[in-house]
């Protein structure tokens, strides 16, 4: 049994949360059920994916979540797109707070009067009992299904995010709604919002889940990071919401609110990097890149346009410090530099490994560099690399050094490299 959230209801809820979303503008405060805000889209991150929404040419109808929790996303999609949409929620308290945050965000744009507002609609249901909720919208559900967005509810404290996990269920989504679709040259749009632990087996097994509704049903690939490493965000963007030809993206959320994301896209199925061990050498570069680009599959496709080189050399694929090695620096634009963590020339081989007893010639090379401050950019004992870095800093504080460098490990040699950045290099 479906029922509809209306707007004076979910005024005159007494929600726990409430607060200010630090990537939405100032005063959109965004209200939640108990231990709702971590689980909820941050509102840069739902906006740069809406208008990705823009490339595309959705059928007419419902933009539909049907788990849209406290429908941070939903809401981005309808005021972006200005289309109706209808979230379906099995909790009713998470269901209201989506209702409120329709209002909440109507209210900042003074919208009230426009359709994504007016004639969009929160139900308190099953997001699997697809005829009840279109039951529940009365004359209302004729339009059919634009847009299905799904992201499935997953354990907290689970490392695998194991597909069985999923709440609702995949492939019991694709039963229920695949008849209510509007009709589409490309097949029915669905934007699955999947957990960014899925293993490359996972990926394919929800693909399978969706060549069993829809076969040969087009599809892109997006992962998004918003920096540290790591990717936040994985999804499958299917049919009508398949972004042109592009099988793969990579997203990157920009730091400062207002700047567009990077973006990275491929038309292949991505490429598999190997690692190529070669001695230490003077006078090469070092970069150390995003590892969630590497995670993408699209490093090589970002790297054509930012090398000259025909080949480069990876020493390190794997963690949270890939590093490349190459004989030109790299092509950097401001925005490419978010996917950098440090780059630089290798100005000295330190035949030791660092510890307590060789942090003092790491500062006897940097000085001799004309170095102003050295970065540890390798894996170090945890306990003993802010002691460590500590020692470099204070050191090299003292002196009258001009240049930036870091300090990585050779991969195939108990060697360290120091480098200076490259912006100093000339």
């Amino acid at each position: 049994m479906h029922r509809i959230i209306s707007h004076d209801e979910a005024v005159h809820a007494a929600l726990t949360e409430c607060s200010q979303d630090p990537t939405a503008p100032k005063g959109m405060e965004f209200h939640h059920a108990k231990e709702g805000r971590p689980l909820s889209t941050p509102w840069q991150v739902a906006t740069i994916r809406s208008l990705m929404l823009t490339e595309t040419n959705l059928a007419e109808g419902w933009l539909l979540d049907c788990a849209c929790g406290s429908g941070i996303q939903l809401i981005a999609h309808a005021s972006v797109l200005n289309r109706n949409a209808v979230g379906i929620e099995l909790d009713e308290e998470r269901a209201i707070a989506s209702a409120m945050n329709f209002l909440t965000v109507a209210q900042h744009q003074d919208a009230a009067t426009l359709p994504w507002f007016a004639q969009s609609r929160i139900l308190v249901g099953d997001g699997t009992d697809a005829a009840g909720a279109m039951e529940a919208l009365g004359q209302e559900n004729e339009a059919g299904i634009a847009l299905l967005h799904i992201d499935p509810a997953r354990p907290r404290n689970s490392r695998t995010h194991d597909l069985s996990e999923m709440q609702p269920p995949l492939d019991q989504v694709f039963q229920a709604w695949a008849p209510y679709f509007s009709e589409h040259e490309k097949g029915p749009a669905l934007l699955l919002d999947l957990s960014p632990r899925l293993t490359n087996e996972q990926r394919m097994e929800v693909e399978a889940l969706v060549d069993a509704v829809w076969p040969q049903l087009r599809r892109t690939w997006v992962w998004t990071s918003r920096g540290r490493g790591r990717v936040d965000r994985l999804a499958l963007w299917l049919g009508a919401a398949a972004l042109g030809s592009d099988l793969r993206r990579f997203v990157r959320v920009p730091p400062q609110l207002g700047d567009g994301a990077l973006v990275i896209s491929s038309t292949d199925d991505g490429s598999s990097l190997e690692c190529l061990f070669h001695p230490p050498k003077r006078g090469e570069y070092v970069s150390i890149l995003d590892a969630a680009l590497i995670e993408s599959g699209l490093a090589e496709s970002w790297l054509s346009e930012v090398s000259t080189e025909v080949m480069t050399r990876w020493a390190v694929i794997e963690g949270r410090r890939p590093q490349l090695h190459h004989l030109s620096p790299l092509r950097l634009s401001q925005a490419d530099n978010l996917l950098v963590q440090a780059t630089g020339k290798v100005v000295e081989l330190l035949s030791f490994d660092l510890d307590d007893s060789t942090v003092d010639q790491v500062v006897e090379a940097a000085l001799e560099n004309n170095m102003a401050s050295v970065k540890i950019r390798m894996d170090t004992p945890p306990e003993k690399q802010p002691r460590w870095q500590g020692s470099l800093d204070r050191q090299l504080a003292r002196r009258h050094g001009t240049k930036e460098g870091f300090l990585v490990r050779h991969p195939g040699r108990d060697v360290l490299l120091l480098c200076v950045c490259h912006s100093e290099s000339f």
